[in-house]
């Protein structure tokens, strides 16, 4: 016994969406990368925390997206939306550092201060095309 209509594989309401958001011009995806989530639309810029094992030019598919959705039309996952639906790539663009960030420690009457000065590392991601895969007859 099956729960409920979305916890099926593909049903044909999730084709004819799908269908339906392929037809629309602009298109926006809901994307977790890094452990937090992002709202991104083709051609974006996205600032991220370093990402150690990737270097620029390296293009990444973003596997875990939440939403994919239009002006008119929006897809939500449960909890995402399975990647052979929707593909989203980004391109590693460079590594970064924010600006200077001064932690100022001390205890009064103590005598203790200290100034820590700290830069954190970003990698900077460019978001390519929203590709809605159509998916293969079944015979």
């Amino acid at each position: 016994a099956t729960r409920a209509l979305h916890t099926q594989p593909t049903t044909t309401a999730a084709t004819s969406a799908l269908e339906t958001l392929r037809s629309q011009p602009q298109k926006y995806v809901v994307a977790s990368v890094a452990g937090r989530k992002y709202l991104l639309a083709p051609r974006d810029l996205l600032t991220v925390p370093r990402l150690k094992d990737v270097s620029v030019g390296d293009v990444l598919s973003l596997s875990e997206i939440n939403e994919v959705g239009s002006r008119d039309y929006t897809l939500r996952g449960n909890p995402t939306v399975p990647p052979e639906h929707v593909r989203v790539q980004a391109t590693v663009v460079e590594h970064t550092k924010g600006q200077m960030e001064v932690i100022f420690k001390k205890k009064r009457r103590k005598g203790y201060q200290k100034t820590i000065i700290h830069k954190q590392t970003y990698t900077r991601l460019r978001i390519g095309p929203i590709d809605i895969v159509e998916p293969e007859p079944q015979s």
